[in-house]
């Protein structure tokens, strides 16, 4: 991809997008966004020419990512909810693969998610599975990133860990607390996806962190660098579910789900890859320690504004 070739970012407003196309045009890449973020959210102004999802209308599709060399496709949601759902995304992903073979599109850098199966009894799991075997009988030339748990200044689950620490005197962990993850910079997983964009042979990729804690651990390494420690209390898996329930009725959003606590129990946030990322999170959350926390990084409330929740 050379600095005069154009790339089509989904979601270049939200979280992992946003960083995605700060590399790109940072790289004097021209970018386009698939988004249906209001103008009022857009960083880039008009470096970054926003064109409205339209998964219902394949010509409207087509047209907005044709002249782009590389896909790179943030699109997803993280949970079901009345307004958006994971079988309605697995569609719209299905017919943006579809328009991006059409349009001419030269390579796709998908974000998945470490350990899919195509087998798995988490829909999350499952239907990423799903897409990544789309993607691979497509035709088109591929870079699939596997992602873990992301960090950075917009992150949800470990600022939301270091919210909970500062506002109460114990903090539950499902089960023993055992089970393992290893954190990714989000933007170093920009600066892979950019990379990836460059090749042209197929890949997949585990997008993991330099560090792997065990979810007790991660918690209590949290709480030590915000100077909030506290006691990690092994809680039933579905008395933490309740808890996170009634918390999320008090900050209106929802701060975990059972098919979350599930798939992170089963370890399936951890591989045995190389890491390649290179930011601690210790490191990083220690710069970041007078902030990470003070504020509750809403899911929903981020999403506010759509006509369609990506």
């Amino acid at each position: 991809m050379t600095s005069e070739s154009a790339a089509v970012v989904t979601g270049a407003f939200g979280y992992s997008g946003r960083y995605i196309t700060r590399r790109l045009l940072d790289a004097g890449v021209e970018v386009r966004t698939l988004t249906n973020a209001p103008a009022s959210q857009n960083p880039f102004g008009s470096r970054v020419k926003a064109i409205p999802f339209a998964f219902d209308d394949h010509a409207r599709l087509v047209e907005g990512l044709r002249g782009a060399a590389v896909l790179y496709n943030t699109y997803w949601v993280r949970f079901n909810h009345p307004k958006f759902k994971q079988v309605d995304a697995v569609r719209n992903t299905l017919a943006l693969f579809r328009a991006a073979r059409e349009a001419g599109v030269q390579r796709v850098v998908h974000l998945s998610i470490t350990n899919p199966s195509e087998d798995s009894p988490l829909e999350y799991f499952r239907s990423k599975a799903t897409l990544e075997r789309a993607l691979m009988d497509s035709g088109l030339s591929y870079a699939i990133l596997r992602p873990t748990v992301l960090f950075g200044s917009e992150d949800v689950l470990v600022n939301n860990i270091a919210w909970l620490l500062r506002r109460f005197p114990f903090f539950g962990v499902f089960g023993d607390g055992s089970y393992r993850l290893q954190p990714m910079y989000v933007d170093d997983l920009a600066k892979l996806a950019v990379e990836e964009g460059l090749r042209t042979e197929n890949r997949i990729v585990d997008a993991i962190g330099p560090e792997t804690f065990t979810y007790r651990e991660l918690v209590a390494q949290i709480g030590r660098i915000i100077q909030q420690p506290r006691p990690t209390l092994p809680v039933p898996p579905w008395v933490g579910h309740l808890v996170g329930t009634a918390v999320g009725k008090v900050v209106g959003d929802v701060v975990i789900t059972r098919e979350e606590i599930a798939g992170l129990m089963a370890g399936l946030l951890c591989t045995n890859s190389k890491p390649t990322g290179e930011t601690s999170l210790t490191e990083w959350a220690t710069a970041n320690r007078e902030t990470l926390g003070v504020r509750y990084a809403s899911e929903l409330g981020r999403r506010k504004g759509r006509t369609t929740r990506t």
